[in-house]
């Protein structure tokens, strides 16, 4: 294998824990009798819920229209009845307006044979409307909206499309399992993409840590109709951010406050192209995904394809329940996932794991004063000096927080994780950023 590619600023390594699920195939969880389904899933504006309580709703049936330019379509996961349309408390500790559906009556898919769409005399106009009417978003925890993604300026030219199959998060395997059990769908959705970007060049970016997943997509690649190439990554966190993935692989820099069309590229986690796949190909909505579920805490670790809308402590009771109390449970990755409040949060479109963290994972420590150790400097792959804004944010200096670059933050956690003081440095970002925004609202 030739030199491994990689960013060069910063970055950690934290144990991966990954062989947990590595090893398992995706096997289907039960489906939820009740599905408590959000309408805000997705960054951008909630869709406008479309049914009442009491109304009947099939399998796959839009019940939430997008607003707004940057917004999404939601769609039943499971056939019912419509029990209530209320709040509903997401795992991020934000509320949603959502819709519970109590199972009732058949399944149009599931279990039963599907004809594929022809779709290679689409037009790329047309392709997007199925994307866009379909619900797609970006599955690799951003949810924007993928239509939207896709709807490049007419003054640009996108030179490289990038399929983002590194997973650098801590104990998530469910992108590694779907190269290797659903390869030909992801290359075909893949095609769907080009036809749409049209992209000089396509690259498929995946960290050394998959050399299974390497070679079944290197295996494949000759399936994309144009110069493509898979390119192994080093394993080094956070690989996966569009920013450093693109520094990695092209060696352009996206501009401060910039997209990755300001350089000509186009990123897409390998779930969203996935998804690609079943919306075009299968006229499926999104209304599942797959959820790795895993941990010290768990008894057995899995990769699971859920529903949306079913509870997360479903899917714990699926692999088992817990081995031990957990210390905290977290949706998504460990790095930048959100502790969960409670387990009847639901799983939306953005859910890419479940991790249930025992004492000895977690490690957590008092909070003592900084060291000025020069840790979270040095490790900061945006190059800002994360203790500096801190304690700018700390003493509600928000102005100057801005001014060191506060927006540029990833919120990746690196700075966290390497602190020695144990300072909340992330959670102090997003309040900085929460409240630089209530700031410039007031005026």
């Amino acid at each position: 294998m030739r030199r491994l590619k990689t960013f060069p600023k910063g970055g950690v390594h934290p144990p991966g824990n990954k062989h947990l699920t590595s090893g398992k195939a995706i096997i289907n969880a039960a489906i939820p009798s009740i599905s408590r389904i959000p309408l805000q899933q997705h960054i951008g504006s909630p869709a406008e819920c479309l049914i009442n309580p009491g109304e009947n709703v099939k399998e796959g049936m839009l019940i939430g229209r997008s607003t707004g330019f940057i917004s999404a379509q939601i769609h039943s996961s499971i056939p019912g009845v419509v029990k209530e349309v209320r709040d509903i408390y997401l795992a991020n500790g934000f509320k949603s307006k959502g819709v519970v559906i109590e199972m009732e009556g058949e399944f149009d898919t599931l279990g039963k044979r599907q004809e594929k769409n022809n779709w290679e005399k689409l037009s790329a106009e047309e392709l997007l409307n199925i994307i866009a009417d379909r619900g797609i978003v970006g599955m690799g925890g951003a949810t924007f909206p993928t239509h939207v993604k896709y709807k490049i300026p007419k003054h640009a030219k996108v030179e490289a499309f990038v399929v983002n199959g590194t997973e650098c998060e801590p104990y998530l395997t469910a992108d590694h399992r779907l190269m290797l059990e659903k390869t030909e769908e992801i290359m075909e959705g893949a095609r769907i993409v080009d036809k749409i970007l049209n992209p000089e060049k396509i690259y498929i970016a995946i960290e050394a840590n998959k050399l299974d997943a390497i070679e079944v997509m290197q295996k494949a690649v000759s399936l994309l109709n144009k110069h493509a190439e898979v390119v192994p990554l080093e394993i080094k966190y956070p690989q996966g951010d569009e920013k450093q993935l693109l520094k990695a692989i092209i060696n352009r820099e996206v501009p401060s406050g910039g997209l990755p069309i300001d350089i000509g590229a186009v990123v897409s986690n390998v779930g969203t192209i996935f998804a690609i796949y079943e919306a075009v190909v299968m006229g499926k909505p999104l209304i599942e995904r797959i959820v790795t579920v895993t941990g010290g805490a768990i008894k057995n670790p899995q990769n699971l394809k859920v529903r949306i809308g079913t509870p997360i402590g479903d899917l714990i009771e699926e692999c088992g329940g817990f081995s031990e109390m957990p210390v905290k449970v977290v949706a998504g990755g460990p790095m930048m996932g959100f502790a969960i409040y409670e387990l009847e949060a639901p799983v939306t479109k953005g859910t890419s794991g479940v991790i249930a963290l025992t004492k000895k994972e977690v490690k957590s420590n008092n909070q003592t004063p900084c060291l000025n150790c020069g840790r979270c400097i040095t490790v900061c792959p945006m190059g800002l000096n994360p203790t500096l804004l801190f304690k700018e944010i700390d003493h509600m200096d928000y102005d100057s927080a801005m001014e060191e670059g506060l927006m540029d933050c990833k919120e990746c956690g690196c700075c966290a994780f390497m602190c020695p003081a144990h300072i909340p440095l992330v959670h102090g970002m997003k309040l900085g950023k929460y409240m630089a925004k209530k700031k410039k609202e007031k005026g």
